[in-house]
């Protein structure tokens, strides 16, 4: 049911919702193996080594990038432990990052919620996917796609928010999708339609399939896009893991780190350590509390071909 949820044509009438939950991480981890040839090519070696905790490689590593959701919370939840286990590693000297295809809200929202969470995080700590997506804005009108709490205030193009109206979608010279929050089929429907009708460059700011949440996995924005991609639209562009754009701003944070000595620290073989071994990163699978909760790990590295140079259940 959820395989088929995954690869359901977007034709449903206007005012429905699409699917808001997924509740298989197979049916998540096999639309990524059907996308695999649109993602970053990479290869890794074929063993993974089993530690206890990050302090085990500290070592070997300068600069630890973690991913979000799954690594340092779920949902609105911190993982326990995971501020004790930063402040460990800085008071090592080790830098740290947080890497998240989050992209439904502006850098000061960002800080603000891993503040919230109890994190002691500093601005320049956190790159977005958001960050890298402005970042290709060319001058024009932008249709974007946004939480209904985002102000839109970081975007310094003209743009517009797309809700229901379909004079706003012809309006459009590009389009942003930073949230899923409140997307519908119907608007997907208007989206796709005007796609066909004028192609235009689509920015897709989150590059996820979906996201861990405390009652089970959202479909983000990276999900639409690719159904954008199935149905043949033509100019799509994905930010954020596993994409070069969002690590080549982490490096650049990191000016004075040699790359192998940056790990990635995530729980998403497709995005997360793919994207990271792409960059010539290390990486860690994290496995207790993401996507890969409650499952062999094993199976599915073997499965994808994507084995991380390091595993352990929390960091």
């Amino acid at each position: 049911m959820i395989a088929q949820i995954l690869r359901r044509p977007v034709t449903m009438g206007r005012g429905q919702k699409m699917p808001r939950k997924m509740q298989t991480t197979s049916a998540i981890f096999d639309r990524y193996q059907e996308i695999r040839q649109r993602l970053p090519q990479t290869s890794t070696q074929d063993t993974v080594h089993d530690i206890s905790s990050l302090l085990d490689i500290s070592e070997t590593v300068s600069a630890f990038v973690f991913d979000a959701f799954g690594v340092l919370n779920v949902g609105e939840t911190l993982i326990p432990g995971a501020d004790h286990r930063l402040n460990q590693l800085r008071a090592l000297g080790c830098y740290i990052r947080i890497l998240t295809n989050a992209a439904s809200y502006d850098r000061p929202g960002a800080v603000a919620k891993f503040q919230r969470l109890g994190l002691q995080i500093e601005d320049g700590e956190i790159i977005t996917s958001r960050d890298a997506a402005l970042c290709a804005l060319t001058p024009g009108l932008w249709g974007a796609i946004a939480a209904p709490e985002d102000a839109l205030g970081d975007i310094q193009t003209p743009h517009l928010r797309l809700a229901d109206a379909d004079d706003a979608y012809q309006a459009a010279d590009g389009f942003l999708f930073l949230s899923s929050s409140g997307w519908t089929r119907a608007r997907q429907n208007l989206l796709t339609a005007s796609l066909l009708a004028r192609p235009r460059p689509v920015l897709i700011a989150n590059a996820d399939l979906a996201a861990p949440r405390d009652d089970g996995f959202s479909l983000e924005p990276g999900y639409f896009g690719h159904l954008l991609v199935d149905a043949g639209v033509p100019d799509i562009r994905f930010f954020g893991k596993p994409f070069a754009e969002v690590y080549d701003l982490a490096a650049q944070s990191l000016p004075d780190t040699p790359l192998g000595r940056i790990a990635m620290c995530g729980d998403t073989l497709h995005t997360d350590i793919l994207g990271a071994s792409a960059k010539g990163w290390q990486t860690v699978l994290v496995a207790q509390d993401g996507l890969f909760a409650g499952h062999d790990t094993q199976d599915y590295c073997q499965r994808a071909g994507l084995f991380p140079n390091w595993r352990l259940n929390r960091i």
